[in-house]
């Protein structure tokens, strides 16, 4: 089992931009100290919900200041970059880290993100397969070339060449964010693996994960790519004495914050959405995940991975929005909880 912090640099209710950095960075480098597998990057725009506006941007600082940690985006939205761009910039990533680095893509949402970087409204509600597709021939062809409705242009090199550089083997791995079934049959016919949002619970990531599994067998996948699908389960984890303890902190401080950074979200068209209850959120994902003592935040991993068949956890950890509290959840998370997992 492999179990790493998501990071998503969320600016609580009176506090700075660059405080949420800050937290953010210190995250990953203690994450490393503690023996945590890997940090994922949330990249979001415009909302104080997370204050870093390129994952892959902060991934490259990171995979600079750590030397084992395996550093992934949670996601890049593809819709508001060129994949050929985000491609070249993996591969570099990936080549200078020794294999570190993993891309993890997703379609975003119909945000004003989409007017401001001009991709519209089209490059979210239809334009992500080409864009996956394009991309994930950048990362794996010497030479690429593009005739699709979104891109169009003449053959060119790819340079870096990610597999060339390190000695033959794969490029970066890229891993997709699921939250319908058509994203879990595109992820699946591609064999990529996939990211499955805190919001859901075993139930739920079961079901996509079988589907998944049909969808890509399929697509004629082999059954050991299928058995070995490297999905990640994102989720929170909070470490205390005391269950109580642990639900107390995240229901203090969490709802001010995803009140505050959900509500700042602005759609694209103008188009109505729905808002969760947040403290009715934070008690959902207090129920769901590893919140309470390091017996039971162990106990509740081992129950995930045995009900969904994941291995790979990505957990929140700065849910009390303090950082010397983020730390010590992120120490104990690496010397309470792993060695119960065996």
């Amino acid at each position: 089992m492999r179990v790493g912090s998501f990071v998503l640099a969320a600016q609580f209710p009176g506090q700075g931009q660059a405080e949420a950095l800050h937290r953010a960075v210190r995250t990953a480098e203690v994450a490393e100290e503690s023996g945590l597998d890997a940090v994922w990057l949330a990249e979001h725009h415009f909302v104080p919900y997370g204050v870093c506006p390129s994952a892959i941007t902060l991934a490259a600082l990171l995979l600079g200041r750590t030397r084992r940690l395996r550093v992934g985006t949670a996601v890049t939205v593809l819709p508001s970059v060129h994949p050929v761009a985000l491609g070249e910039q993996a591969a570099l990533l990936h080549v200078t880290s020794g294999g570190r680095f993993s891309l993890g893509v997703g379609r975003g949402g119909p945000w004003v993100d989409l007017e401001v970087f001009g991709a519209g409204l089209p490059a979210y509600e239809k334009g992500f397969p080409e864009s996956l597709d394009l991309l994930l021939r950048w990362l794996a062809d010497a030479r690429v070339g593009a005739d699709g409705e979104r891109f169009s242009f003449r053959e060119v090199a790819v340079v870096p060449q990610p597999a060339e550089a390190l000695s033959g083997a794969t490029g970066p791995e890229v891993v997709v964010a699921c939250t319908s079934p058509a994203s879990v049959r595109l992820a699946a016919e591609r064999g990529l693996p996939m990211l499955l949002g805190m919001h859901a619970g075993d139930e739920e990531k079961a079901e996509m994960v079988a589907l998944w599994r049909g969808h890509a067998r399929a697509a004629g996948r082999s059954p050991d790519e299928i058995a070995g699908a490297g999905h990640v389960s994102a989720g929170v984890a909070q470490i205390a004495d005391r269950g109580a303890e642990a639900s107390e902190v995240l229901l203090k401080s969490m709802p001010g914050w995803l009140k505050q950074g959900l509500d700042a979200h602005v759609t694209v068209d103008g188009r109505a959405r729905a808002m969760r209850d947040p403290v009715a959120y934070t008690e959902l994902l207090c129920r769901l995940h590893p919140v309470g003592t390091p017996r039971a935040c162990a106990d509740r991993l081992a129950a995930t991975s045995e009900r969904t068949g994941i291995t790979r956890f990505a957990l929140l950890v700065e849910g009390s929005g303090d950082l010397a509290a983020t730390e010590e959840n992120v120490r104990r998370l690496g010397t309470d909880v792993l060695p119960q997992l065996g």
